[in-house]
């Protein structure tokens, strides 16, 4: 996701965006260590899709008029194209969209 190459890579000259692992969650909420351990870090996502990182994820956190908000996981495209799209699950269900119109799901054509 570009913003959070970008905040990341802008982040050691602004305090107010930080990369850290997910520690856990409670109640929707993240615990994030970073430079300091952030708790309640609330989850910032498009609309209509709704997650939480599994711990162990790198994500980054910005502070949004006081509270902490995690504005996504950093992640490696794997062997998508420019414009395609994948969903997947810590267990290992995907959903991919290709720019030839084709779905898969966990692999096989649809």
């Amino acid at each position: 996701m570009w913003i959070s190459d970008y905040i990341t890579r802008n982040s050691k000259s602004s305090s107010l965006s930080e990369r850290g692992s997910v520690k856990g969650s409670l109640d929707g909420r993240l615990q994030v260590n970073a430079s300091s351990d952030f708790s309640r870090v609330e989850l910032a996502a498009p609309y209509g899709i709704v997650s939480v990182p599994p711990s162990g994820e790198q994500t980054v956190v910005i502070n949004a008029g006081g509270c902490n908000v995690c504005v996504g996981t950093l992640s490696s495209p794997e062997s998508l194209m420019p414009g395609e799209l994948m969903l997947s699950s810590a267990g290992g269900a995907r959903l991919v969209l290709k720019n030839d119109g084709k779905v898969y799901v966990n692999g096989r054509e649809i």
